[in-house]
């Protein structure tokens, strides 16, 4: 080969090599850019075609309310309208102004709040605190039209409430529900609803938290999302990707009256079948047992034998009520209910509740160091005043308890009146807190009245000092679980025991 020729073949290697390195570079970086795409579950590009399909079904609600509908002169804001230092305050005060006589005695409060339509027959879902107390109800929806309102039912309980509204020749559009318990922390979710008086508006944001106790009654197990939520938003929905309902925008935390990214919603499995209660009937009926329950703490839980912390306490069982027809008894642990663990005290108000009356559940409960299953029959939950229990009582005795760092006394007649206790009342009376004592530690004072005392009912103070002792003289038991009535409530404290 001359020089000439080897010249060229040596251009065409250098040229083919230069190729296949911005080949292979060009596959190098595909490859590390596939990993890394967005996957199904991340953020979209775009919510609009979503927002675009839902929005007609989300409803603004306005109320008024005269003086004579209000309670204590309060209108359904409750709190709502903003500080006067926060935006749009000035927007109500020309509204009210304008539209409102000024007279504040004969001044109608004006109210508003979100909702949406749930079937073409015209039931909208909105909060019960948004139209609570009010004279008249309109629901505009989406396209502007105005409907009057009535209120199908409320449940102060849940906060949810059920409008009617007659739509005549119009063809409304529905959402549906989704089922929240399958909502996880970090999901995507879209609130659309009213702030301000500001309509269709949408905000967007992830699922906090969940499980929320915001202290606001037995029933709490609200949906933390961070969607910005505002005065206005109240009864609106909390849409997954999907665009199905899993909550009810109901509550935020805030110090300014504007949305910190802190809001809540009624989980859309807890208000589905208030929801269609509401519907049906107008009121909500929810499953009763009668029994008063306590957290298990770590230390009740070593008291009575259990591995670890979980169930809920019984800490009173009402008269002839389903609990004491189905054998439950003050100090169990109720474990499970109807085949599902009871993981926390909060847990189980909800589980009952959400169980239709006559229905027979198994109920697993903690009980002298084993697990028994008794079968209680559920009843319908009503107003029932609390029963005092009943017992007779020994002469007076009074015994100092060293072990729990406590002085006690047999409950008699002239005890029960110098401590101002109910003549009902049984077991024995605190006299003495000793300052250095385990019972010191765990608030234990003078007048309250012990009347179980691990697990055993307490009929003197002779034999809670038995029980005390044979709990010292047992080498696996470090706490003594007593149960004590005070002011009309039986709380459980576990007493550690101090020995020599």
């Amino acid at each position: 080969m001359n020089t000439h020729t080897q010249a060229v073949a040596d251009r065409r290697i250098r040229s083919v090599s230069r190729f296949l390195v911005h080949v292979v570079a060009a596959l190098v970086l595909v490859a590390v850019a596939i990993p890394v795409r967005a996957h199904d579950g991340s953020m979209p590009q775009s919510f609009a075609d979503l927002v675009e399909k839902l929005a007609p079904a989300v409803v603004d609600i306005h109320t008024i309310t005269s003086q004579g509908e209000r309670n204590g002169g309060q209108g359904p804001y409750q709190g709502d309208v903003p500080p006067k230092d926060q935006p749009f305050s000035e927007w109500f005060k020309n509204f009210q102004d304008r539209f409102i006589p000024n007279d504040p005695d004969s001044r109608p409060t004006y109210a508003l709040g979100s909702g949406f339509i749930i079937d073409g027959d015209g039931h909208v879902v909105t909060n019960h605190h948004v139209i609570v107390n009010a004279g008249k109800i309109k629901v505009r929806l989406h396209d502007g039209t105005v409907f009057d309102a009535t209120v199908k039912g409320s449940d102060e309980k849940t906060d949810v409430a059920v409008l009617k509204i007659e739509p005549g020749d119009s063809e409304l559009q529905a959402v549906e529900f989704g089922d929240s318990d399958t909502v996880r922390v970090g999901d995507w979710v879209l609130a659309i609803g009213n702030p301000f008086n500001l309509s269709g508006t949408v905000t967007a944001g992830i699922v906090s938290a969940r499980g929320r106790d915001i202290h606001q009654g037995s029933y709490d197990d609200f949906i933390q999302t961070d969607a910005s939520i505002n005065t206005g938003n109240s009864g609106g929905p909390l849409f997954n990707l999907d665009g199905k309902v899993v909550g009810i925008n109901t509550a935020i935390f805030t110090r300014s009256g504007g949305s910190v990214g802190i809001g809540f919603a009624v989980p859309s499995r807890l208000a589905m079948t208030v929801i269609d209660d509401l519907r049906e009937d107008g009121v909500v009926k929810r499953g009763w047992l009668g029994v008063h329950i306590q957290t298990v703490t770590p230390i009740i839980a070593e008291s009575v034998g259990l591995e670890e912390a979980m169930g809920a306490l019984v800490a009173n069982v009402r008269e002839d009520s389903p609990a004491e027809g189905g054998g439950l008894k003050v100090g169990d642990v109720i474990l499970e209910f109807g085949g599902k663990p009871v993981g926390t005290m909060r847990s189980f108000p909800l589980m009952v509740a959400r169980t239709p009356a006559g229905t027979v559940v198994d109920v697993v409960v903690w009980r002298d160091g084993g697990k028994q299953t008794l079968k209680v029959r559920v009843g319908e939950l009503a107003d029932v005043a609390q029963t005092a229990q009943t017992a007779q009582t020994d002469g007076p005795v009074t015994v100092r308890l060293d072990e729990i760092g406590l002085t006690v006394v047999d409950l008699d007649a002239m005890m029960q009146k110098k401590w101002q206790i109910d003549a009902d009342a049984s077991g024995v009376l605190v006299l003495e807190v000793h300052p250095d004592g385990p019972a010191a530690e765990q608030g234990i004072r003078p007048g309250d009245v012990i009347e179980l005392a691990g697990g055993e009912k307490v009929t003197g103070a002779r034999q809670l000092e038995d029980v005390v002792a044979d709990t010292a003289g047992d080498p696996g038991k470090s706490a003594v679980l007593l149960a004590i009535r005070r002011n009309d409530n039986l709380i459980f404290i576990a007493i550690g025991l101090k020995r020599e």
